[in-house]
Protein backbone atom coordinates (compact mmCIF):
# COMPACT_ATOMS: atom_id res chain seq x y z
CA UNK A 1 0.00 0.00 0.00
CA UNK A 2 1.58 3.24 -1.10
CA UNK A 3 0.90 6.43 0.78
CA UNK A 4 2.83 9.48 -0.34
CA UNK A 5 1.36 12.01 2.08
CA UNK A 6 1.13 12.17 5.83
CA UNK A 7 -0.05 14.53 8.50
CA UNK A 8 2.20 15.95 11.15
CA UNK A 9 1.83 14.97 14.75
CA UNK A 10 2.26 11.54 16.27
CA UNK A 11 -0.75 9.24 16.37
CA UNK A 12 -1.13 7.25 19.58
CA UNK A 13 -3.09 4.08 19.98
CA UNK A 14 -3.95 3.71 23.65
CA UNK A 15 -5.07 0.66 25.58
CA UNK A 16 -8.18 -1.20 24.49
CA UNK A 17 -8.46 -4.75 25.72
CA UNK A 18 -8.16 -7.62 23.28
CA UNK A 19 -10.67 -10.43 23.30
CA UNK A 20 -7.86 -12.66 24.43
CA UNK A 21 -7.86 -12.99 28.20
CA UNK A 22 -4.14 -13.64 28.22
CA UNK A 23 -1.04 -12.98 26.14
CA UNK A 24 0.11 -15.90 24.09
CA UNK A 25 3.59 -16.14 25.57
CA UNK A 26 3.70 -12.33 25.60
CA UNK A 27 3.01 -12.22 21.90
CA UNK A 28 5.87 -14.54 20.95
CA UNK A 29 4.55 -16.36 17.95
CA UNK A 30 3.82 -16.15 14.29
CA UNK A 31 1.25 -13.40 14.56
CA UNK A 32 4.07 -11.00 15.26
CA UNK A 33 6.68 -12.71 13.14
CA UNK A 34 4.56 -11.79 10.17
CA UNK A 35 6.36 -8.55 9.72
CA UNK A 36 9.06 -10.44 7.93
CA UNK A 37 12.29 -12.30 8.31
CA UNK A 38 14.51 -11.91 11.32
CA UNK A 39 17.49 -11.81 9.01
CA UNK A 40 16.83 -11.56 5.31
CA UNK A 41 19.48 -12.76 2.92
CA UNK A 42 19.64 -13.14 -0.82
CA UNK A 43 20.20 -16.69 -1.92
CA UNK A 44 20.32 -18.34 -5.30
CA UNK A 45 16.98 -18.10 -7.06
CA UNK A 46 15.52 -19.73 -10.11
CA UNK A 47 14.57 -17.64 -13.08
CA UNK A 48 12.16 -19.63 -15.22
CA UNK A 49 8.50 -20.40 -14.77
CA UNK A 50 7.86 -23.77 -13.25
CA UNK A 51 6.07 -26.28 -15.44
CA UNK A 52 3.97 -27.98 -12.76
CA UNK A 53 0.27 -28.01 -13.59
CA UNK A 54 -2.20 -26.80 -11.01
CA UNK A 55 -5.35 -28.67 -10.06
CA UNK A 56 -4.14 -32.25 -10.23
CA UNK A 57 -4.76 -33.03 -6.57
CA UNK A 58 -7.74 -34.20 -4.56
CA UNK A 59 -10.46 -31.49 -4.81
CA UNK A 60 -11.67 -32.48 -1.33
CA UNK A 61 -8.33 -31.71 0.31
CA UNK A 62 -6.35 -28.52 0.75
CA UNK A 63 -2.97 -27.71 2.32
CA UNK A 64 -2.38 -24.24 3.82
CA UNK A 65 0.92 -22.97 5.23
CA UNK A 66 0.72 -19.96 7.53
CA UNK A 67 2.56 -18.28 10.39
CA UNK A 68 1.96 -19.53 13.97
CA UNK A 69 -0.88 -17.97 15.96
CA UNK A 70 -2.25 -16.28 12.84
CA UNK A 71 -5.73 -17.78 12.82
CA UNK A 72 -8.63 -17.89 15.27
CA UNK A 73 -8.46 -20.73 17.81
CA UNK A 74 -10.81 -22.37 20.28
CA UNK A 75 -10.37 -21.52 23.94
CA UNK A 76 -7.83 -23.87 25.46
CA UNK A 77 -6.95 -25.56 22.17
CA UNK A 78 -4.59 -23.72 19.83
CA UNK A 79 -4.87 -26.51 17.25
CA UNK A 80 -8.63 -26.07 16.76
CA UNK A 81 -9.68 -23.31 14.37
CA UNK A 82 -13.43 -22.58 14.34
CA UNK A 83 -13.41 -20.74 11.02
CA UNK A 84 -11.59 -23.63 9.33
CA UNK A 85 -14.17 -26.02 10.73
CA UNK A 86 -16.88 -23.79 9.29
CA UNK A 87 -15.12 -23.75 5.91
CA UNK A 88 -14.98 -27.53 5.79
CA UNK A 89 -18.64 -27.77 6.77
CA UNK A 90 -19.59 -25.31 4.04
CA UNK A 91 -17.46 -26.72 1.21
CA UNK A 92 -16.63 -30.30 2.14
CA UNK A 93 -12.94 -29.49 1.71
CA UNK A 94 -10.69 -30.79 4.47
CA UNK A 95 -7.84 -28.40 5.23
CA UNK A 96 -4.41 -29.45 6.47
CA UNK A 97 -3.33 -26.29 8.26
CA UNK A 98 0.38 -26.05 9.06
CA UNK A 99 2.06 -23.27 11.00
CA UNK A 100 5.41 -23.67 9.27
CA UNK A 101 6.11 -20.14 8.05
CA UNK A 102 8.42 -18.78 10.73
CA UNK A 103 10.61 -16.63 8.53
CA UNK A 104 10.10 -15.53 4.92
CA UNK A 105 13.58 -16.48 3.72
CA UNK A 106 13.62 -19.75 5.62
CA UNK A 107 10.28 -20.77 4.12
CA UNK A 108 11.38 -19.67 0.65
CA UNK A 109 14.43 -21.86 1.06
CA UNK A 110 12.15 -24.84 1.75
CA UNK A 111 9.85 -24.44 -1.23
CA UNK A 112 12.02 -22.79 -3.90
CA UNK A 113 13.96 -25.94 -4.93
CA UNK A 114 10.67 -27.64 -5.79
CA UNK A 115 9.32 -24.62 -7.61
CA UNK A 116 12.57 -24.17 -9.49
CA UNK A 117 12.40 -27.81 -10.59
CA UNK A 118 8.78 -27.48 -11.70
CA UNK A 119 7.41 -29.66 -8.91
CA UNK A 120 4.50 -29.02 -6.57
CA UNK A 121 5.36 -27.78 -3.09
CA UNK A 122 2.56 -29.88 -1.57
CA UNK A 123 0.87 -26.65 -0.54
CA UNK A 124 -2.18 -24.98 -2.05
CA UNK A 125 -2.07 -21.71 -0.10
CA UNK A 126 0.88 -19.88 1.43
CA UNK A 127 1.07 -16.59 3.34
CA UNK A 128 4.12 -14.41 2.73
CA UNK A 129 5.07 -10.80 3.38
CA UNK A 130 4.94 -8.13 0.67
CA UNK A 131 8.59 -8.21 -0.34
CA UNK A 132 8.68 -12.01 -0.50
CA UNK A 133 5.40 -12.02 -2.40
CA UNK A 134 7.10 -9.70 -4.88
CA UNK A 135 9.97 -12.17 -5.28
CA UNK A 136 7.61 -15.11 -5.75
CA UNK A 137 5.66 -13.21 -8.41
CA UNK A 138 8.82 -12.03 -10.17
CA UNK A 139 10.11 -15.60 -10.41
CA UNK A 140 6.82 -16.96 -11.73
CA UNK A 141 6.32 -19.15 -8.67
CA UNK A 142 2.63 -18.37 -8.07
CA UNK A 143 -0.59 -19.05 -9.95
CA UNK A 144 -2.77 -16.29 -11.36
CA UNK A 145 -5.87 -15.94 -9.20
CA UNK A 146 -9.25 -16.31 -10.91
CA UNK A 147 -11.12 -13.49 -9.18
CA UNK A 148 -14.38 -14.87 -10.62
CA UNK A 149 -13.89 -17.76 -8.18
CA UNK A 150 -13.34 -15.26 -5.35
CA UNK A 151 -16.48 -13.09 -5.48
CA UNK A 152 -15.86 -11.82 -1.97
CA UNK A 153 -12.65 -10.22 -3.24
CA UNK A 154 -14.94 -7.29 -4.00
CA UNK A 155 -14.62 -6.64 -0.26
CA UNK A 156 -10.92 -5.85 -0.59
CA UNK A 157 -10.35 -2.30 0.63
CA UNK A 158 -9.54 -0.12 -2.37
CA UNK A 159 -6.24 1.05 -0.92
CA UNK A 160 -4.88 -2.52 -1.17
CA UNK A 161 -5.82 -3.12 -4.80
CA UNK A 162 -2.89 -1.60 -6.67
CA UNK A 163 0.26 -2.43 -4.76
CA UNK A 164 3.62 -1.94 -6.50
CA UNK A 165 4.48 -5.64 -6.62
CA UNK A 166 1.05 -6.84 -7.86
CA UNK A 167 -0.93 -4.20 -9.72
CA UNK A 168 -4.59 -5.17 -9.76
CA UNK A 169 -3.93 -8.10 -7.42
CA UNK A 170 -3.56 -10.75 -10.11
CA UNK A 171 -1.48 -13.09 -7.96
CA UNK A 172 -2.15 -12.23 -4.32
CA UNK A 173 -4.70 -10.98 -1.83
CA UNK A 174 -3.71 -9.64 1.58
CA UNK A 175 -4.34 -11.81 4.62
CA UNK A 176 -3.58 -9.30 7.40
CA UNK A 177 -1.62 -6.06 7.71
CA UNK A 178 0.31 -4.45 10.50
CA UNK A 179 1.80 -1.10 11.48
CA UNK A 180 5.42 -0.56 12.44
CA UNK A 181 5.81 2.31 14.88
CA UNK A 182 7.11 2.92 18.38
CA UNK A 183 5.84 0.88 21.31
CA UNK A 184 6.23 2.20 24.85
CA UNK A 185 4.51 2.99 28.12
CA UNK A 186 4.66 6.77 28.75
CA UNK A 187 4.12 6.27 32.49
CA UNK A 188 7.13 3.96 32.73
CA UNK A 189 9.28 6.26 30.60
CA UNK A 190 8.07 9.43 32.30
CA UNK A 191 7.56 11.34 29.05
CA UNK A 192 5.92 11.07 25.66
CA UNK A 193 7.43 10.05 22.35
CA UNK A 194 6.24 11.81 19.22
CA UNK A 195 9.12 11.36 16.74
CA UNK A 196 11.82 8.81 15.99
CA UNK A 197 14.41 11.30 17.22
CA UNK A 198 12.69 11.28 20.64
CA UNK A 199 14.17 7.79 21.05
CA UNK A 200 17.70 9.17 21.16
CA UNK A 201 17.59 10.78 24.60
CA UNK A 202 19.72 9.89 27.65
CA UNK A 203 16.88 8.09 29.47
CA UNK A 204 16.62 5.55 26.64
CA UNK A 205 20.29 4.86 26.17
CA UNK A 206 20.63 1.07 26.25
CA UNK A 207 16.91 0.63 26.87
CA UNK A 208 15.73 0.75 23.28
CA UNK A 209 15.37 -2.04 20.74
CA UNK A 210 14.86 -1.96 16.99
CA UNK A 211 13.64 -4.57 14.55
CA UNK A 212 15.80 -6.88 12.49
CA UNK A 213 13.25 -6.41 9.71
CA UNK A 214 15.16 -4.00 7.50
CA UNK A 215 12.15 -2.43 5.82
CA UNK A 216 10.48 -1.45 9.09
CA UNK A 217 13.52 -0.10 10.92
CA UNK A 218 15.01 1.62 7.90
CA UNK A 219 11.61 2.85 6.74
CA UNK A 220 11.23 4.77 9.99
CA UNK A 221 14.82 6.04 9.78
CA UNK A 222 14.25 7.24 6.22
CA UNK A 223 11.10 9.05 7.31
CA UNK A 224 13.01 10.64 10.18
CA UNK A 225 15.39 12.29 7.71
CA UNK A 226 12.48 13.55 5.60
CA UNK A 227 12.71 10.90 2.86
CA UNK A 228 9.94 8.68 1.52
CA UNK A 229 10.47 4.91 1.88
CA UNK A 230 8.52 4.44 -1.35
CA UNK A 231 10.66 6.79 -3.40
CA UNK A 232 14.23 7.28 -2.26
CA UNK A 233 17.71 7.00 -3.73
CA UNK A 234 20.68 4.93 -2.64
CA UNK A 235 22.20 8.16 -1.33
CA UNK A 236 19.11 8.65 0.85
CA UNK A 237 19.39 5.10 2.16
CA UNK A 238 23.07 5.53 2.95
CA UNK A 239 22.26 8.73 4.86
CA UNK A 240 19.69 6.84 6.95
CA UNK A 241 22.15 3.98 7.48
CA UNK A 242 24.72 6.50 8.72
CA UNK A 243 22.18 7.86 11.21
CA UNK A 244 21.47 4.34 12.44
CA UNK A 245 25.19 3.60 12.76
CA UNK A 246 25.65 6.75 14.84
CA UNK A 247 22.97 5.90 17.41
CA UNK A 248 24.24 2.31 17.59
CA UNK A 249 27.80 3.56 18.23
CA UNK A 250 26.46 5.93 20.90
CA UNK A 251 24.91 2.99 22.77
CA UNK A 252 21.23 3.80 22.38
CA UNK A 253 20.19 0.49 20.85
CA UNK A 254 20.26 -2.40 23.26
CA UNK A 255 19.61 -4.98 20.55
CA UNK A 256 17.97 -5.67 17.22
CA UNK A 257 15.22 -8.23 17.61
CA UNK A 258 12.34 -10.07 16.11
CA UNK A 259 9.17 -10.15 18.16
CA UNK A 260 11.01 -11.06 21.38
CA UNK A 261 11.16 -7.37 22.30
CA UNK A 262 7.54 -7.72 23.47
CA UNK A 263 8.54 -9.66 26.58
CA UNK A 264 11.25 -7.13 27.44
CA UNK A 265 8.85 -4.23 26.93
CA UNK A 266 6.27 -5.87 29.19
CA UNK A 267 8.85 -6.53 31.92
CA UNK A 268 10.39 -3.02 31.53
CA UNK A 269 13.81 -4.41 30.65
CA UNK A 270 13.47 -1.91 27.83
CA UNK A 271 11.41 1.26 27.79
CA UNK A 272 10.77 1.69 24.07
CA UNK A 273 10.93 -0.36 20.89
CA UNK A 274 10.44 0.02 17.21
CA UNK A 275 7.73 -2.61 17.07
CA UNK A 276 4.53 -3.92 15.54
CA UNK A 277 0.90 -3.09 16.16
CA UNK A 278 -0.23 -6.64 16.93
CA UNK A 279 2.35 -6.96 19.70
CA UNK A 280 1.26 -3.73 21.32
CA UNK A 281 -2.42 -4.61 21.19
CA UNK A 282 -1.66 -7.93 22.88
CA UNK A 283 0.49 -6.22 25.52
CA UNK A 284 -2.36 -3.81 26.24
CA UNK A 285 -4.40 -6.74 27.55
CA UNK A 286 -2.15 -6.76 30.62
CA UNK A 287 -1.00 -3.15 30.53
CA UNK A 288 -3.60 -0.66 29.22
CA UNK A 289 -1.01 2.14 29.41
CA UNK A 290 1.07 0.51 26.68
CA UNK A 291 0.67 2.33 23.39
CA UNK A 292 1.86 2.37 19.82
CA UNK A 293 2.92 5.70 18.33
CA UNK A 294 3.03 6.43 14.64
CA UNK A 295 5.71 9.15 14.57
CA UNK A 296 4.82 12.53 13.17
CA UNK A 297 7.06 11.81 10.19
CA UNK A 298 5.02 8.68 9.44
CA UNK A 299 5.00 4.94 10.09
CA UNK A 300 5.31 1.76 8.05
CA UNK A 301 2.51 -0.49 6.85
CA UNK A 302 3.12 -4.06 5.71
CA UNK A 303 0.89 -6.91 4.62
CA UNK A 304 1.08 -10.68 4.53
CA UNK A 305 -0.43 -12.12 1.40
CA UNK A 306 -2.42 -15.20 0.42
CA UNK A 307 -0.97 -16.83 -2.69
CA UNK A 308 -1.35 -20.11 -4.57
CA UNK A 309 2.07 -21.58 -5.36
CA UNK A 310 2.68 -22.82 -8.87
CA UNK A 311 1.57 -26.41 -9.35
CA UNK A 312 -0.84 -26.39 -6.39
CA UNK A 313 -2.93 -29.53 -6.39
CA UNK A 314 -6.22 -27.79 -5.56
CA UNK A 315 -6.16 -24.28 -6.98
CA UNK A 316 -9.95 -24.10 -7.16
CA UNK A 317 -10.19 -25.11 -3.52
CA UNK A 318 -7.58 -22.51 -2.60
CA UNK A 319 -9.68 -19.84 -4.27
CA UNK A 320 -12.71 -21.04 -2.32
CA UNK A 321 -10.70 -20.72 0.88
CA UNK A 322 -9.61 -17.18 0.04
CA UNK A 323 -13.18 -16.27 -0.83
CA UNK A 324 -14.38 -17.65 2.50
CA UNK A 325 -11.97 -15.50 4.48
CA UNK A 326 -13.04 -12.40 2.58
CA UNK A 327 -16.50 -12.71 4.04
CA UNK A 328 -16.67 -9.75 6.47
CA UNK A 329 -17.99 -11.83 9.36
CA UNK A 330 -15.21 -14.41 8.98
CA UNK A 331 -12.61 -11.66 8.60
CA UNK A 332 -13.84 -10.13 11.85
CA UNK A 333 -13.59 -13.48 13.64
CA UNK A 334 -9.96 -13.79 12.58
CA UNK A 335 -9.06 -10.18 13.38
CA UNK A 336 -10.56 -10.53 16.87
CA UNK A 337 -7.94 -13.17 17.63
CA UNK A 338 -4.85 -12.15 15.68
CA UNK A 339 -5.25 -8.42 16.44
CA UNK A 340 -3.85 -7.15 13.16
CA UNK A 341 -5.27 -4.83 10.50
CA UNK A 342 -7.89 -6.57 8.38
CA UNK A 343 -8.04 -5.67 4.66
CA UNK A 344 -11.69 -6.68 4.31
CA UNK A 345 -14.38 -4.05 3.83
CA UNK A 346 -17.33 -4.67 6.14
CA UNK A 347 -15.28 -6.43 8.81
CA UNK A 348 -15.45 -3.43 11.11
CA UNK A 349 -19.25 -3.47 11.06
CA UNK A 350 -19.23 -7.23 11.64
CA UNK A 351 -16.84 -6.75 14.58
CA UNK A 352 -19.62 -4.98 16.46
CA UNK A 353 -21.24 -8.39 16.87
CA UNK A 354 -18.06 -10.47 17.12
CA UNK A 355 -16.12 -8.38 19.65
CA UNK A 356 -17.68 -4.93 20.17
CA UNK A 357 -14.76 -3.67 22.25
CA UNK A 358 -12.49 -3.95 19.20
CA UNK A 359 -14.77 -2.36 16.62
CA UNK A 360 -13.21 1.10 17.01
CA UNK A 361 -9.63 0.00 17.66
CA UNK A 362 -7.35 1.71 15.16
CA UNK A 363 -4.75 -1.02 15.44
CA UNK A 364 -7.27 -3.25 13.64
CA UNK A 365 -9.34 -0.68 11.75
CA UNK A 366 -7.18 2.37 11.07
CA UNK A 367 -8.98 5.44 9.82
CA UNK A 368 -8.18 7.06 6.50
CA UNK A 369 -6.35 9.80 8.40
CA UNK A 370 -4.16 7.17 10.04
CA UNK A 371 -3.60 5.32 6.78
CA UNK A 372 -2.47 8.59 5.23
CA UNK A 373 0.48 8.61 7.66
CA UNK A 374 1.65 5.11 6.72
CA UNK A 375 4.11 4.09 4.05
CA UNK A 376 5.35 0.99 2.28
CA UNK A 377 8.93 0.27 1.29
CA UNK A 378 9.80 0.49 -2.38
CA UNK A 379 10.14 -2.73 -4.36
CA UNK A 380 13.79 -3.78 -4.65
CA UNK A 381 15.25 -5.92 -7.38
CA UNK A 382 17.57 -8.79 -6.49
CA UNK A 383 20.74 -6.70 -6.65
CA UNK A 384 19.27 -3.86 -4.62
CA UNK A 385 17.96 -6.30 -2.03
CA UNK A 386 21.43 -7.68 -1.43
CA UNK A 387 23.05 -4.26 -1.27
CA UNK A 388 20.44 -2.87 1.13
CA UNK A 389 20.57 -5.91 3.38
CA UNK A 390 24.36 -6.05 3.44
CA UNK A 391 24.59 -2.46 4.67
CA UNK A 392 21.86 -3.01 7.26
CA UNK A 393 23.28 -6.29 8.56
CA UNK A 394 26.71 -4.71 8.94
CA UNK A 395 25.25 -2.03 11.22
CA UNK A 396 23.20 -4.40 13.38
CA UNK A 397 26.10 -6.82 13.72
CA UNK A 398 24.37 -9.83 12.17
Amino acid sequence: MTRSTHQRGAIRFDGSLSRRGFLRALGVGGAVLTAGPLLAACGTEGTGRTGAAAGNGDPRKLAWSNWPLYLDTSDGDDTAHPTLTAFTKKTGIEVTYTEDVNDNDEFFGKISPMLRAGRSTGRDVVVLTDWMAARMIRLGYVETLDRANIPNSKNLLASYENVPFDQGRQYSLPWQSGIAGIGYNPKSLGREIAEVDDLFKPDLKGRLTMLTEMRDTMGLLLLSIGTSPEDHTMADYKKAIAKLQKVVDQGYVRSFTGNEYAADLASRNILAAIGWSGDVLQLQADDPDMQLVVPGDGGMLWSDNLMVPKGAGNKAGAEKLIDFYYDPRIAAEVAAYVNYVTPVRGAQEAMKDVAPELADNELIFPTEDTLATLHSFKVLDEGEEKEYQDMFLKVIGA
